[in-house]
């Protein structure tokens, strides 16, 4: 009975007779009561909870304000709330007509609680500032599309002759439910009429799209418009979408992060805690932080790495905090929602088939005289072309969702590194070099963007794969499985091949990532369809193959292809990502500096200023927070596993004290400022900070910026406050020689700055800060005596402008220490003495001995203790009266500095320092100076991509080669199309159509000839796929690797200049970036370009074959297909163009902050620079996102025209008379394929566009100028030149490159062999330009060089370099083993080194290494200070010996005792050879044979040091006596 009800209900609901054998598609009344009503109105109830939890959570906006469209909303959306009650009420009182059933009542109840439903969320909407609803389109659309069904039945039916009322009634609500569609396709306005929003630039149009306009990327229209127009330009691109702002993707990711991070750490103090307890009674307690370890925060609070600390030993469990969880929690939503679109993809993939299927039987009932409405033909046709459609659209929706969000990881991850770079510990610094660092970036955090776009086929393809086979398996029974195998099999080859290569990729990484395809391309070669049909033939009763099982099965294994294929792919896409998110995840989880390294304890003294007087005499203070920097016991380490580097430090300093930090190299100097800045472990004691800190670095940090940007540092400018800043450090000669001032840009790491010129914008930047305490890392080290004298009297002396601030000072210059308030004196880690300059020199200590050694160490006489003490005394005195005073005769002042009782002086100096509050006009022609870039914007070409680009490519190929290559795929193709023409051959032969003859001889003859030419066309097609795979692979290969040298030979070979102009990221990414795109990208772009253009070829003639009247509409599609191209490729091209120049900067910045991170910190910039790296991000991001939106507006539009063709065969299909169900198949199965074909092409043909910009990048690479030949065949020096070492300069004259000024300009010299020559002058004279025209590294703009009577311009650079040693300013050493950096080439014998080393002073220090000469010296030989550097350059340059030696301020970085050991080493072992030596300490060439005075380019004096000493008015002269040698 209950059957029986089920069976009367479902007839009632459909009927089969009355819907498909009627002259029209009849639907019974109930069916358009209840499903028609229930499917729209149900979707919108059940979208409903959604929508409210949606708008809850929304973050908030400004309300929309009352529009004309929002009033018309509502207004349709209550009409049609009355219309439903009008029609019940017409309904209930209709007593001529059909009686409503409850269904009807039930239907119109629910559309009347809809529409209400509808006018409600319209009102949210508004108040809520959402512009757009996609639920009520949807839920308007579908009503209105459920309406077609009584629109056109009730106009067969004649319904207006029975019921007037319900047929105006209808066609009125339905008329508005088009009305309510067409407004909803419209947005809403955010801002009133004349009233714009505020901005830097174009809002995203997305944010202001409406619904429709978003699933058609209608709102990319005046991007494409403008790149067709004119070539796109930066400021032509709107602003990044808001939803994909580092501001609003970071902290998510961030909360996420920490949570996790703190959840892992309550677990390991659990375990640990769990495991401790039964022992003994531990104290254990968690060192948890709000923040994260990726996160350094603002100033001081540096977060760590969670650990478990017992009482008297610390425990680092380890942290296991997953970056896999917190990226699935933090964007697992937004990737279920595309994930949600490729599964209705997916799914309408299989209704084509079917359609297919029941296309074939409507022909074949045609063809055989059988009675069939034509609606259903139509209705087929029309159902190809809404399923492409919607396949299209929901396609498209899943890649812009999943790649947007891709962008979003990439923005948040860079960040996690980018922070993590600002805060890690000494010990994860050494574990991760720079490159490997910016590796990160540039390669792991774009793979993971790179994978969320396809992350899909990890589920989607197994899903197609077993809805394929379901299918195939109802067509084609058993047989499947023999196809499948085939495909199947491949399946762990292609795995394991891709896990090999995986695996060598992630041993070796400095090869890049690329994938061999080879078996795929194979595998789509050997048909599958062959495998299946010949198991369908010799399995099935009859052994025929009918149109309908040949061509649906055909259609369904090209969509199984597809996820068979994929899945290696993917395996070796998931290693890939796994990797990354391994790398990622194990860098930001190294531990972070300790925040309780240093205390910054404020409490204390209190400071009482009469307001807005600034005068120090009205400041009051009490004492008790006179100590600002307390150090009590403390002991530091560079790392928890090495011994400490300082030991037992105990010292306190007052406010406002210049303290001076002495010792020898390697005592622990630069240590003791790191330990004071919180840069180093510290293992025992306390730190106590109080206030703000600038920092002078031993080694200047400069920024790839302007030199006012570099000392403004972020601060703002006061333009008095500048110039006296500028003045005070000696930079004002120097911008005036620069060729736009302090506009002037300076190149990355102050490539065109001096040293000396580094260092005083180092300090500059300092002094500008205006802290409360200075940590001074031996800043006069490079500048000249007289600039040292001018630096210290104006900015640190007594008098300078920090003499109210606290100075912690590290020199090597002696004579500045009887000026100063306390002297701490470092030997081997530890404090050997402490206190002022007279207490120190009070007995005959550590100090004393050291002043001693030096004073002394000429003197050969023996004197009494306490004499040799006031010896010193007053030889230290004397040469303080001539540094200090402001002539150069001694004033005898700085004498009487220390019998004063020191002057009581106000705490926090920074709020009245003398730098600041005094009044002045700016000058304004100094602010209106241009800047001047050094550094110019990375070229972007523009316009169409030459043919000649292409042809570099195809030489590089091989032009035979590559014609070969296309001559093979056209035979492949040939043989694909002969193929199906002969499966529709086959399965249209008459005589193979009846069954009857199944047993006959004749019949299975022929049915084998069949399926022999068919399998050897299937295995033909196999063998030529993978010829051409191989030839075009290796081809490809060849070709990425003879660009990758051509570049890397011009690099290698490119002056200085171009370095100079060119930052390193820049170089780097065209290294990486362009080179990945050769090896792997372009060569697959091309491959699928050729494959998609043949297919797209292949697809027309087939269907022009089997319906010849498809021709009449190719032609205007494929002239939209054309235009459509044209339309979209200029903006495709430019926008890759745009992302590849602003993608550098990213890494420019990343590496510039991995090099300054303890300043930055020190200065408390980090958020001021982690906004720089998230707008530089934004930035790169902003072109990715409308590079990809571009690419979904052309998909969707090229699909829809691809659609059409679809629609188009199957119409053809249906309208021809004679047409057969083999034919049918054969062109729509080829129609079906062309969608996707045609889409690609047009996306390939862009894609190889843009891809082939990375060759014309590389091009541009290989052909800059570059340097000399390194090698002159036939101009080659005498093997043994030189003999004598004999320098001539005639009137020489050089600049660092075209349009600047002279640098040398016009030097005439001779310097006779063996002579040692000291090189003197201002910093920016000229010194060293001399020393790099010797080695060519700037070539000569007029005179010439004579080396040993060779013309060093004739010979080739590897000949003169070679024979020329030169001991840097700034020592160069690389990540490895201290014997590789002494000796890279393994030239020289172990004994040989030992010996270099004992000759430079490091044979001890390096014997009491652990690990001997195999110690690792770190990237840029971190592990050692800046002396041990120079020390071991020292013994690298003895190894060598040439003729010739150039020493460029080499020893000031060591103390004067090292330099005087240096020194003696050089006259000893280099006594025979020609010395040319830059020189600030006079001392070191008083007894040089010559010494040559340098003046802005030119030589002013050049005589022996005796004879210019005679002269009293010499530059010479002058110099030495600011020195007090004379």
């Amino acid at each position: 009975m209950a059957d029986r009800t089920l069976l009367h209900s479902m007839r009632a609901l459909i009927n089969e007779s009355l819907l498909l054998d009627n002259s029209y598609p009849q639907f019974t009344k109930c069916f358009q009561d209840t499903l028609l009503v229930w499917v729209p109105c149900g979707f919108l109830w059940i979208c409903l909870p959604f929508y409210l939890y949606s708008a809850s959570h929304q973050r908030d906006t400004a309300p929309l304000p009352l529009s004309l469209l929002n009033i018309s909303k509502s207004f349709v959306s209550l009409l049609l709330s009355f219309l439903m009650v009008v029609d019940l009420i017409n309904g209930i009182s209709n007593e001529d007509g059909e009686k409503e059933t409850t269904a009807e009542y039930l239907g119109m109840a629910i559309k009347f609680a809809s529409f209400a439903l509808s006018f409600v969320i319209i009102q949210i909407e508004r108040v809520k500032g959402n512009i757009t609803s996609g639920i009520l389109f949807l839920f308007y659309l579908l009503s209105m599309l459920a309406g077609i069904v009584p629109f056109y039945t009730y106009i067969i039916q004649k319904v207006y002759d029975s019921d007037l009322n319900r047929f105006v009634l209808f066609y009125i609500y339905w008329g508005f439910l088009f009305l309510q569609v067409v407004l909803l396709s419209v947005a809403e306005s955010r801002g009133r009429r004349g009233y714009h929003e505020l901005g830097h630039g174009m809002q995203c149009p997305e944010t202001n799209a409406s619904f429709l306009s978003r699933i058609t990327f209608w709102w990319c229209n005046s991007l494409i418009q403008t790149g067709f127009k004119k070539d796109l330009e930066e400021d032509d691109v709107w602003e990044l979408h808001p939803r994909d702002c580092s501001d609003n993707v970071v902290p998510p990711f961030e909360e996420s992060w920490n949570n996790e991070v703190k959840q892992q750490a309550k677990s390991l103090e659990h375990s640990i805690s769990y495991n401790h307890r039964p022992h003994q009674s531990h104290n254990v307690q968690a060192t948890l932080s709000e923040k994260s370890p990726l996160l350094g925060g603002a100033g001081k609070s540096y977060t760590h790495t969670p650990e478990v600390t017992f009482k008297g030993s610390k425990v680092r469990g380890e942290n296991k905090a997953s970056l896999f969880k917190v990226m699935v929690k933090t964007y697992g939503p937004d990737i279920l929602k595309a994930w949600g679109c490729k599964f209705i993809y997916d799914l309408l993939q299989f209704v084509s088939p079917q359609l297919l299927s029941v296309l074939i039987e409507y022909v074949t009932m045609k063809q055989l005289g059988k009675e069939e409405y034509e609606w259903k033909g139509y209705v087929y046709a029309a159902g190809f072309f809404i399923v492409a459609l919607l396949q299209s659209t929901f396609f498209h929706q899943n890649f812009h969702y999943g790649m947007t969000l891709g962008m979003r990881i990439k923005s948040a991850v860079i960040t996690a590194v980018y922070k993590k770079a600002l805060t890690m510990n000494n010990e994860a610094r050494k574990s991760s070099t720079v490159g490997e660092i910016v590796n990160l970036m540039s390669v792991d955090c774009q793979r993971m963007q790179d994978l969320t776009g396809y992350l899909w086929m990890v589920w989607s393809s197994p899903m197609q794969i077993i809805l394929a086979t379901w299918l195939l398996w109802n067509q084609v029974g058993a047989a499947v499985f023999a196809g499948l195998g085939v495909m199947v099999l491949l399946i762990p080859l292609n795995a394991v091949i891709s896990i090999i290569q995986r695996r060598l990729q992630v041993k070796l990484m400095k090869f890049k990532d690329t994938r061999i395809k080879l078996m795929n391309e194979v595998l789509n070669g050997m048909k599958v369809t062959l495998v299946t049909f010949i198991t369908y033939v010799l399995t099935s009763e009859t052994g025929y193959l009918d149109a309908q099982k040949a061509f649906v099965s055909l259609s369904l294994l090209n969509i199984l292809r597809f996820p068979i294929n994929i899945l290696p792919m993917m395996i070796s896409y998931l290693i890939q990502a796994n990797v990354s998110i391994g790398r990622i995840s194990k860098f930001i989880k190294y531990g972070d500096l300790d925040p309780d390294n240093v205390q910054h304890d404020d409490r204390g003294g209190e400071l009482f200023i009469k307001y807005n007087d600034l005068d120090p005499d009205n400041v009051r203070h009490d004492d008790r927070g006179d100590k600002v920097v307390e150090v009590n016991s403390a002991t530091f380490s560079w790392d928890e596993n090495l011994q400490p580097a300082l030991q037992n430090i105990d010292f306190e300093i007052k406010r406002g004290k210049l303290v001076a930090v002495v010792g020898q190299v390697g005592s622990g100097k630069s240590s003791l400022v790191s330990a004071l800045l919180g840069e180093m472990d510290k293992l025992s004691g306390s730190v106590n900070v109080k206030g703000s800190i600038a920092y002078v670095p031993q080694q200047a940090w400069i920024q790839n910026a302007t030199v006012q940007d570099n000392i403004l540092f972020g601060k703002v400018m006061n333009q008095c406050k500048y110039d006296d800043v500028l003045e005070a450090c000696a930079l004002g000669p120097d911008l005036e020689i620069l060729s736009a001032g302090d506009m002037t840009e300076i190149g990355e790491k102050g490539i065109n700055l001096s040293g000396g010129q580094k260092q005083r914008v180092s300090l500059a930047r300092a002094v500008y800060n205006n802290a409360d305490i200075y940590l001074m890392d031996d800043p006069l080290s490079a500048v000249d005596s007289h600039v040292g004298k001018h630096i210290f009297q104006k900015v640190m002396g007594e008098k300078g402008l920090l003499k109210n601030k606290t100075r912690i000072l590290v020199t090597h210059g002696i004579h500045w220490l009887p000026m100063v308030d306390m002297v701490v004196v470092l030997q081997d880690g530890k404090i050997s003495e402490m206190g002022t300059y007279d207490e120190l020199l009070s007995h005959d200590g550590a100090f004393a001995q050291f002043l001693k050694t030096y004073l002394t160490q000429d003197n050969d006489e023996e004197q009494e203790e306490d004499e040799e003490i006031e010896q010193i005394r007053s030889k230290i005195l004397e040469r303080v009266e001539s540094v200090t005073s402001d002539t150069a005769a001694t004033s005898g002042d700085e004498a009487k500095i220390r019998k004063r009782t020191p002057k009581k002086k106000p705490p926090l100096e920074r709020t009245i320092s003398t730098i600041d509050g005094r009044e002045c006009k700016p000058d304004k022609a100094k602010q209106k100076q241009e800047k001047d870039v050094l550094i110019q914007a990375e070229k972007a070409e523009k316009g169409k991509v030459a043919w000649k680009v292409f042809m570099i490519y195809f030489k590089a190929i091989g032009l035979a080669t590559s014609a070969i290559i296309l001559f093979v795929y056209m035979i492949y193709q040939a043989l694909g199309m002969a193929s199906n023409i002969w499966l529709s051959e086959w399965t249209d032969d008459k005589d193979l159509k009846n069954i009857s003859n199944a047993d006959t001889s004749d019949y299975q003859n022929k049915n084998y000839m069949y399926l022999g030419v068919y399998a050897a066309l299937g295995l033909s097609m196999g063998i030529i796929v993978m010829v051409w795979s191989l030839v075009c692979t290796l081809s490809q290969v060849r070709a990425s690797a003879s660009l990758h040298y051509d570049m890397l030979a011009n690099m290698m070979k490119s002056p200085m200049s171009f370095f100079d102009t060119t930052p390193i990221g820049r170089i780097v990414n065209r290294f990486s970036r362009d080179v990945e795109t050769l090896d792997s990208i372009l060569p697959t772009a091309i491959r699928m370009w050729m494959n998609t253009s043949f297919a797209a070829l292949s697809t027309v003639i087939v269907i022009s074959y089997s319906t010849p009247i498809f021709l009449s509409v190719i032609v205007p599609i494929a002239i939209f297909y054309y235009l459509v191209q044209r339309y979209y490729v200029p903006t495709s091209r430019q926008l890759q163009r745009l992302e590849s120049t602003t993608r550098s900067p990213i890494y420019n910045h990343f590496s510039e902050t991995l090099m300054g991170a303890s300043s930055i910190r020190a200065y408390n910039q980090q958020d001021r620079f982690i906004r720089e790296s998230l707008d530089r991000v934004d930035k790169n991001l902003k072109y990715y996102f409308a590079r990809i939106s571009s690419n979904r507006w052309l998909g969707w539009r090229l699909e829809l025209a691809g659609n059409l063709v679809v629609f188009a065969a199957a119409m053809f299909a249906v309208l021809s008379p004679d047409i057969s169900g083999s034919l049918v198949g054969l062109s729509v199965s080829y129609a079906l394929q062309i969608t996707s074909a045609l889409n690609m092409l047009v996306r390939q043909t862009a894609d190889m566009e843009t891809y082939v910009v990375s060759v014309e990048r590389m091009k541009e690479y290989s052909e800059t100028e570059t340097e000399a030949e390194w090698v002159r065949s036939f101009k080659r020096p005498p093997h043994d030149w030189p003999q004598r070492g004999y320098v001539s300069f005639h009137d020489y004259k050089t600049r660092y490159r075209e349009g600047l000024d002279l640098v040398l300009r016009g030097i005439t010299c001779e310097i006779q062999g063996g002579e040692k020559v000291g090189i003197v002058g201002r910093t920016g004279a000229g010194k060293s330009s001399l020393t790099v025209a010797l080695f060519r590294l700037i070539e000569a703009a007029g005179g010439e060089i004579i080396i040993d009577g060779q013309r060093i311009a004739d010979m080739g650079l590897h000949d003169l370099r070679n024979k020329l040693t030169i001991l840097p300013q700034d020592p160069v050493l690389f990540a490895g083993s201290l014997r590789m950096n002494m000796d890279p080439f393994d030239l020289y014998t172990d004994q040989q080194i030992w010996e270099a080393l004992e000759h430079s002073h490091l044979k001890k220090f390096v014997s009491e290494l652990p690990d001997g000469l195999s110690h690792e010296c770190g990237e840029g030989g971190q592990n050692l200070s800046v002396g041990q550097r120079q020390l071991v350059c020292l013994a690298r340059t003895l190894l060598r010996k040439t003729k010739i030696l150039i020493l460029d301020e080499a020893t000031a970085a060591v103390d004067m005792e090292t330099d005087d050991l240096i020194q003696n080493t050089i006259r000893r072992e280099f006594k025979d050879c020609t010395i040319l030596t830059i020189a600030h300490r006079l001392n070191t060439i008083m007894d040089y044979d010559k010494v040559m005075v340098l003046d802005q380019g030119l030589v002013s004096e050049y005589d022996s040091p005796n004879n210019l000493l005679k002269n009293k008015n010499s530059a010479f002269f002058s110099m030495a006596k600011d020195a007090n040698l004379v």
